[in-house]
């Protein structure tokens, strides 16, 4: 490999971007969605516009995500905030509905019951609440929960109202900047994502984050973290979004904010100066695939090819820009009932990515290699792959978490 590929594809260790005045080269290869660097400059195609849906008085609905479910519009009563209750889930049909329905309008939520129901998977019917529940966000106690619900949205509420009460003139403007910047490349593909309303409605959530959480403040990233939240919270309660009733909006709204919030917590490090969280989890990862698959470790050393280099994105956006919507969301069904299944566990996760490329991997060179796994043909994933990729990742965790010694007896036997 000459040192001109090498040079456009860096090997610096800074990643961070807080502001639109630091942009490396680098970034554009490993953490964005395009193959792009100051030496290897290319023109990001324009995603086609949606077409303008067609009122009727039976309007066909047009948020239709590859491989999820459309979106309808049910009664918005229940989101009166004098009577806040938890997401309306529409009624069971079949019997895992039905079990999870049971479970989540329980008295008392057993925790441990739902974790390990939703393990394999939870039904749309009934995610949007069971991801309330597992996130920390709603009582398990359902005599708290109406209460608590109702004293959080008021809190988001007047903190966006105090927020942005002088007008976007009294923002940091740097901050509001970059958020405004990443909003419309946030899931280009999804007319979702692409409405004037949901954007609006993304920035407020990311900048109201931000400033209450100075230590790590915005990184890009963040922004995709919040879609999968917008788009469960919205699966039962939407049809066009622009004649979407405010009480609904404002509802997704605060509850995304505050399920946003959660995750971060849990994942903070990842965020903050230099994302030291990012950079230990890169050297597990390393560790992890070196031990499992020592020829695919040996040949990446080989042709030069660095985890941070490909890795740093998947840890950073949690593989949410390697593959669909629907597979992420079905993927954080299983985080969600995993002891720390967005920090640790995500990295079997994408050890047994990675390990899904190794023969193909193992006979590329150096450019080649970054072009398959900064766009691995995920494109007909189903949930069944998915559910393959979770059941690999969670036979490694079995095998080797806090048991170094098997990872070396693994290795042998590969």
């Amino acid at each position: 490999m000459s040192s001109n590929t090498r040079a456009a594809y860096g090997t610096t260790s800074t990643f961070w971007k807080r502001t639109p005045t630091f942009v490396p080269s680098t970034i554009e290869i490993v953490y964005s969605g395009e193959t792009t660097s100051e030496t290897t400059a290319q023109t990001p195609t324009e995603p086609k516009p949606a077409a303008p849906a067609t009122r009727s008085e039976s309007p066909k609905p047009i948020l239709q995500d590859e491989g999820l479910e459309p979106l309808t519009l049910t009664s918005t009563s229940s989101f009166d905030e004098a009577t806040p209750v938890e997401h309306k889930d529409v009624a069971p049909t079949d019997a895992l509905e039905l079990k999870f329905h049971t479970l989540l309008t329980s008295a008392n939520v057993d925790i441990e019951e739902l974790q390990k129901q939703s393990w394999k998977g939870i039904p749309s019917s009934q995610r949007s609440t069971a991801w309330c529940l597992l996130m920390g966000y709603f009582p398990l106690n359902a005599s708290r929960r109406s209460q608590t619900i109702s004293r959080k949205r008021r809190e988001y509420k007047d903190w966006v109202r105090q927020t942005f009460s002088r007008g976007e003139d009294a923002l940091d403007r740097s901050l509001w900047h970059q958020i405004r910047i990443d909003v419309p490349r946030t899931t280009p593909g999804s007319p979702l994502f692409q409405s004037p309303r949901i954007q609006r409605s993304l920035e407020r959530v990311l900048y109201c984050w931000a400033v209450r959480h100075p230590a790590s403040g915005y990184v890009q990233g963040i922004n995709d973290l919040l879609t999968p939240f917008y788009f469960v919270f919205l699966a039962t309660h939407s049809h066009e979004i622009d004649s979407l009733d405010d009480s609904v909006m404002d509802t997704v709204e605060a509850d995304s904010f505050w399920c946003l919030t959660k995750l971060l917590d849990g994942i903070q490090d990842n965020y903050t100066h230099a994302q030291p969280g990012i950079q230990r989890q890169l050297i597990k990862m390393k560790d992890l695939v070196s031990r499992i698959d020592a020829p695919l470790a040996a040949h990446l050393d080989s042709e030069g090819v660095e985890f941070i280099q490909f890795a740093f994105r998947w840890i950073n956006c949690l593989l949410m820009r390697e593959v669909s919507l629907a597979s992420t969301i079905r993927m954080w069904d299983t985080y969600l009932a995993e002891p720390d299944g967005f920090s640790s566990f995500h990295i079997y996760v994408c050890a047994a990515f990675l390990l899904k490329w190794s023969k193909q991997i193992q006979q590329l060179d150096f450019q080649k290699i970054l072009l398959l796994l900064q766009r691995p043909p995920t494109e007909s994933w189903t949930a069944k792959d998915v559910e393959l990729l979770l059941s690999e990742a969670y036979m490694y965790k079995c095998l080797y978490h806090n048991s170094p010694n098997h990872y070396s007896a693994a290795g042998q036997k590969r």
